[in-house]
């Protein structure tokens, strides 16, 4: 299996529009690491290839009235954009919500 490095999860963040701190990015790979270890653990389960994927966590309820899965043309960024009070370029500015405020 494919681990991940520093430039995966600097490339992923980069076409995320996220920047991330070097302390974040280790962050983000040891995170990764203890994920692979359960996947991993759960690979040497005897049989495991033969567990049918589940789609839903109550497989066995009938879901009604669910649209069908169509795919449909997204609408234009600048249409979009006109609907944003404050816009810097291609980005919406809003209001900051986390951490200390400049108020």
């Amino acid at each position: 299996m494919t681990k991940f490095t520093k430039e995966m999860v600097d490339s992923y963040a980069a076409n995320l529009l996220i920047g991330l701190t070097d302390e974040e990015n280790k962050m983000v790979l040891d995170e990764f690491e203890v994920i692979d270890k359960d996947i991993d653990i759960i690979n040497t389960i005897n049989g495991i290839e033969n567990v049918k994927p589940m789609t839903h966590a109550l497989d066995d309820q009938v879901l009604e009235n669910l649209r069908e899965d169509e795919a449909s043309k997204s609408p234009e960024i600048d249409d979009l954009l006109l609907n944003a009070k404050q816009k810097i370029g291609r980005e919406i500015e809003v209001p900051k919500v986390v951490g200390e405020t400049n108020a």
